[in-house]
């Protein structure tokens, strides 16, 4: 089966012309050209344009996504790491809702908040096992201990500091900002003192983690959501950084 371009874009809520934009940066291609010269897309067509619409919502830019999709042969595998990711963002969001509910309740009938309560659903235990598998157990426990011994407000304070690292790198970016430049230069000190508070950063730890931003859609929606390429600004901003500094 195949279908015209018209259809597959009022299928997919999008337009012809983003498709053949998908197209000419070589994201998706039509499956054949008719003689008519119009674009139709057959079932394999149909499931890598679902990849990018996934990818997309998750707010990666289309260079972003178009890496992802480079570096993934085995669309079925790829499919499975893609809905686990969306399920384990549900099951986030899911307890997020239920957190901002639980607090609203408590502050109009003036009761006693509890820490674990408002922070449920920004909690890092869900990285447990990735954290130990790329720097150690002892990396996550140390961490671990520390974020358990702050108080609600120096966990907020704590968060705080990098979401502003984030939209300043967000804001370098959209100036066309170059990794080297001073300014940005500036960002990715503090973003290093950030890292700092739970760690000692070492040269490969910055360059490694910078590359994570890229390489996994969970980080980099983190960082694109501030403006396309964000997330690729602050990995070769760090890589410069840590070659000058660690």
């Amino acid at each position: 089966m195949e279908w015209s371009i018209q259809e597959i874009a009022k299928k997919a809520g999008t337009t012809s012309r983003t498709l053949r934009h998908y197209g000419e940066l070589g994201l998706l291609e039509p499956s054949r050209i008719g003689v008519n010269g119009y674009r139709y897309y057959d079932q394999a067509a149909l499931v890598r344009l679902q990849r990018v619409l996934l990818l997309r919502e998750l707010g990666l830019s289309l260079p972003a996504i178009a890496e992802v999709l480079e570096g993934e042969r085995d669309t079925s595998a790829a499919l499975r790491t893609h809905l686990l990711l969306l399920e384990q963002e549900r099951e986030r969001i899911g307890r997020q809702i239920a957190a901002v509910r639980t607090t609203l309740h408590k502050t109009e009938k003036g009761e006693e908040l509890m820490a674990e309560e408002v922070f449920d659903g920004f909690d890092h235990t869900r990285y447990e096992e990735e954290v130990s598998r790329r720097w150690g157990r002892d990396a996550y426990e140390k961490g671990d201990r520390w974020w358990r011994s702050l108080s609600a407000e120096e966990k907020q304070e704590f968060m705080d500091r990098q979401a502003g690292i984030a939209r300043d790198f967000g804001a370098a970016a959209r100036r066309g900002l170059a990794a080297d430049s001073d300014e940005v230069q500036a960002i990715a000190r503090r973003h290093v003192e950030w890292l700092s508070i739970t760690t000692t950063p070492s040269k490969e730890y910055v360059t490694g983690l910078g590359q994570m931003y890229v390489d996994d859609p969970r980080f980099t929606v983190n960082y694109d959501q501030h403006g396309e390429g964000t997330a690729v600004l602050v990995r070769d901003a760090m890589r410069v950084y840590a070659e000058r500094n660690l």
